[in-house]
């Protein structure tokens, strides 16, 4: 089997950080989005992935590589969609990458806890003609959903505006050569997107096996700051703490915390779950939960819990708590009295914010 992940939206939802950075590329537990993509496929056994690409070519490219990082037999292909015209388009412009093969496709903003060993396996075992992965959610009109009956696939739309059920479609599919029809004989959407719902559609319609799998454990779209935040606490809730940078006697560490290799904590109080990256000052603050910090940054009289800060960004006498936040590349949070009671930030990178 192929893989086949898309990684050529514009990240509207996360403006302004994504003005200047890929989504796919905006870190969760300091690791890209898309590296998680990246990582469930290679743990599934694929080693050949083709990597749909648009504006922010460049920056996947210099972020991903040939793909060696993941082990010396995987093999990452880029694919130019020049416009984003939906997903089954970019199904369609990777036919020649793909061939006959069975293959994944997995959305590059997605993170899927479980992973997909056991659903590759079955479908290389089973060979369905399509494997689509459901879960509820409670706001159904959001995304492609999917109407059962007696367990067996009837009907799939996109973004309803009156939804009939409440299972969403996870961004992982896994096909057989049978899409490349399918995609063939659909329209455009009211969007003017060739739909991947629609292409199922197709299937079901005439007769080919689309086998539903409800989703174990959770899974998060990441295209918005809440649910970034949320799939940052999620992943954080699993590391194994591993001091290795250098931590001062003054300084209280506690739960499960990784402070990298040359990072510098001192006098200051970090609780885990938490990342301090390589490079990263912490001094006379207070790091609380769920938080990750890039590597390079500074940190110092600031307290801050359930955020994201990204590498190379300085907050400096913040005296209030900064919660729930997602910080750019190289930004400046600096103090400037009188002080508010609270401060929420998503701010693009390269900004400077002077707090009165």
């Amino acid at each position: 089997m192929k893989g086949l992940i898309l990684s050529g939206g514009k990240g509207t939802r996360l403006r302004p950080l994504t003005f200047t950075q890929a989504k796919q590329l905006v870190p969760v537990a300091n690791k890209p989005v898309l590296f998680y993509g990246i990582e469930a496929l290679v743990g599934a056994g694929i080693r050949e992935i083709g990597i749909i690409v648009g504006d922010t070519r460049t920056e996947i490219r210099g972020a991903v590589g040939d793909g060696r990082r993941w082990g010396d037999d995987v093999r990452i292909t880029y694919i130019e969609q020049p416009e984003p015209l939906g997903l089954a388009h970019a199904v369609l412009i990777a036919e020649e990458f793909l061939g006959r093969e069975p293959f994944v496709m997995y959305l590059g903003d997605n993170i899927l806890k479980s992973g997909i060993v056991s659903l590759v396996d079955s479908f290389r075992e089973r060979k369905p003609n399509a494997l689509i992965l459901l879960t509820p959610v409670p706001n159904p009109q959001i995304f492609g959903v999917a109407e059962l009956e007696n367990g067996k696939v009837v009907r799939l739309v996109e973004k309803p505006r009156e939804p009939k059920s409440n299972l969403a479609l996870v961004g992982v599919y896994m096909f057989d050569s049978h899409i490349f029809e399918a995609v063939r004989a659909i329209k455009p959407s009211w969007r003017n997107e060739l739909e991947i719902t629609d292409a199922i559609q197709f299937l079901v319609d005439h007769g080919y096996e689309v086998q539903p799998h409800l989703v174990a454990g959770w899974w998060k779209d990441t295209g918005k700051i809440e649910d970034i935040l949320e799939a940052n606490r999620l992943i954080l809730e699993t590391i194994s703490g591993l001091v290795e940078g250098a931590v001062d006697e003054a300084t209280r560490v506690s739960g499960e915390v990784i402070i990298e290799k040359g990072a510098s904590v001192r006098s200051s109080t970090i609780r885990g779950p938490a990342i301090i990256g390589a490079g990263t000052e912490i001094a006379d603050s207070y790091i609380g939960p769920f938080t990750s910090i890039q590597k390079n940054c500074r940190i110092v009289k600031t307290e801050i819990e359930h955020s994201i800060v990204l590498e190379g960004s300085e907050i400096v006498d913040v005296g209030s708590r900064i919660d729930e936040s997602l910080i750019g590349r190289e930004v400046r949070i600096y103090k400037c009295p009188p002080k508010p009671l609270a401060y929420r930030f998503m701010v693009g990178d390269k900004s400077e914010i002077g707090l009165k």
